[in-house]
């Protein structure tokens, strides 16, 4: 069994201003604070000779090895995303970046935003534009019906509200 995996499918580059403020600010903790603690512990903990059972050294190593990984996937992420900060001219239909309140057939409504892939947060009713239940409610309006396929079931939900809230 080798270690290659295949290739991740690629997720749509949109990103809200907030989420890439958030990136950005992820980005300079890791490179500004972070990254220079751990070095510092590794340095002090090099000076004690023997680095093969010196877990400072080891767990220090790794965690620089881990920091800059993401630092890179930060980086070359950054660089490739697309910056929505503008409303859609038309508010009438599902877009990046709406609110959208969703009612089931027991009369229950949820509210989610459709954000970029880099930002999601379900508990925060924030859903990727790249997942099931945003692609079927992409472009859609109020009082439309959408189907939403799962493992076992198939969920039906009804839009009773959309909202574009401004971007700050």
């Amino acid at each position: 069994m080798g270690r290659w995996r295949p290739p991740r499918p690629k997720s749509s580059a949109y990103i809200t201003a907030a989420g890439a403020r958030a990136l950005k600010d992820e980005l300079r903790e890791l490179w500004k604070v972070e990254r220079p603690k751990v070095t510092e512990v590794v340095h002090e903990a090099a000076k004690n000779g023997d680095r093969s059972e010196n877990g400072d050294y080891i767990y220090g190593k790794k965690r620089l090895r881990e920091i800059d990984s993401r630092v890179r996937f930060l980086t070359k992420r950054l660089e490739s995303l697309t910056i929505v900060d503008r409303l859609p001219d038309d508010q009438s239909r599902v877009l990046f970046g709406a609110w959208v309140t969703l009612e089931d057939d027991n009369g229950n409504e949820r509210c989610y935003q459709i954000v970029g892939p880099d930002e999601f947060d379900v508990s925060a009713g924030k859903i990727s534009m790249d997942s099931p239940l945003a692609q079927a409610m992409l472009k859609k309006q109020v009082d439309d019906e959408i189907m939403v396929h799962g493992a076992e079931t198939e969920q039906v939900y009804y839009i009773s509200a959309i909202e574009y809230k401004p971007y700050a």
